[in-house]
């Protein structure tokens, strides 16, 4: 029985350094030694392979920024109708019952038009989210990885991945939020505005700039454990899997099959990212529908139970989104030639020091 807990165990993507050097350390005294040229570090990539630019240049930090626009701005545009329905559920839930009862009182209301209210501010600004998002974490995890050290970075890993994601999230969720606040008042308030080019001058008139930025904390306290969750969540699974499910290693594979790892790595990824999130979520629905509000009194009054209103179509909505995000974002490095480094493993000096070599 224990047998089969143990490797269970270590597919925790969070689980000590130390305990982890220990598993490592025994599993690879047992098996025969590999080549070096098939080890491959955090930051290296191999060099058959020919890339349109080199690892941490401008230029694969502004291709990143790309595959970001592209990523979110896409997937966020084309779940549009769902966000609807999981943004009107939580700002006005005696009407807005359950998710099919959402979508049913929408299109007998708007007609089948009005599920994609909201769609502009919502393609620009998770366009602008996206390319900082994933720029700037490129960015983050290679400046901090670089600071730790090699050994360091390979050591503390998760954290790597979650500074990295947390620092990216922040400049990110700053783009975001002067379009979230217009989508979220398009989406909720009924007759206050059909189109961006309605909503932007009328909330301006209205509370000035306040107006765009007034969410902006309560979307940090949202996305910021959201993302880092959805990178070192996504980091890790893709390490499990192909350490203990995909039955060959990752240069032996295809790029088709490594975009499906990558597909599954970041809807697992996605699940943890509704749930960790959805609290904060609610309370910037709320936030950005009512004039005046702050975002303690908001909490106060939904309460436990009313922020986990629409969990269950967020969790539909960020899995297949994350999952997605992922696959677009994976694809465009594939399309660009950019490099992209397989999981991590233990460099050699630490390896020597552990005493883990022959």
């Amino acid at each position: 029985m224990f047998s089969s807990i143990a490797p269970l165990a270590r597919l925790n993507p969070f689980y000590a350094p130390h305990f982890q050097l220990v598993q490592d350390g025994v599993r690879k005294r047992a098996e025969p030694a590999e080549a070096p040229a098939t080890r491959r570090s955090l930051a290296a990539a191999s060099a058959a392979e020919e890339y349109s630019c080199e690892y941490g240049s401008l230029k694969f930090y502004a291709l990143c920024g790309v595959g970001g626009v592209l990523s979110c701005g896409l997937t966020h545009t084309a779940v549009v109708p769902l966000d609807l329905v999981k943004c009107r559920m939580q700002v006005d839930p005696q009407k807005y019952k359950s998710i099919f009862n959402g979508f049913s009182v929408t299109i007998k209301e708007d007609g089948v038009r009005g599920l994609a209210k909201g769609w502009a501010p919502t393609f620009i600004g998770y366009s602008m989210q996206g390319l900082c998002k994933f720029g700037f974490y490129e960015v983050f995890k290679i400046l901090y990885g670089n600071m730790l050290g090699e050994e360091n970075a390979y050591l503390w890993r998760t954290s790597l991945y979650l500074a990295a994601s947390a620092s990216a999230e922040f400049f990110a969720d700053i783009a975001l939020a002067p379009m979230e606040a217009a989508k979220v008042r398009i989406q909720t308030q009924p007759g206050y505005a059909n189109t961006l080019r309605q909503a932007v001058p009328k909330m301006f008139g209205e509370e000035g700039i306040w107006a765009f930025y007034k969410g902006v904390a309560p979307l940090w306290m949202r996305q910021i454990p959201y993302t880092m969750m959805k990178f070192a969540c996504f980091e890790r699974t893709v390490e499990a899997l192909y350490k203990y499910v995909v039955p060959k290693p990752r240069s032996e594979c295809t790029k088709g099959e490594q975009l499906v790892v990558t597909f599954v790595a970041g809807y697992i990824a996605g699940v943890f990212c509704a749930i960790v999130s959805h609290p904060a979520d609610s309370v910037v629905s709320v936030l950005n529908k009512e004039k005046g509000s702050s975002a303690s009194q908001v909490l106060m009054r939904l309460g436990f139970k009313g922020v986990w209103k629409g969990l269950f179509a967020r969790i539909i909505m960020i899995g297949t989104l994350t999952a997605l995000q992922w696959f677009i974002y994976d694809s465009v490095k594939v399309y660009f030639r950019l490099p992209r480094p397989p999981p991590p493993e233990m460099p050699e000096s630490l390896k020597k020091k552990l005493g883990l070599t022959q």
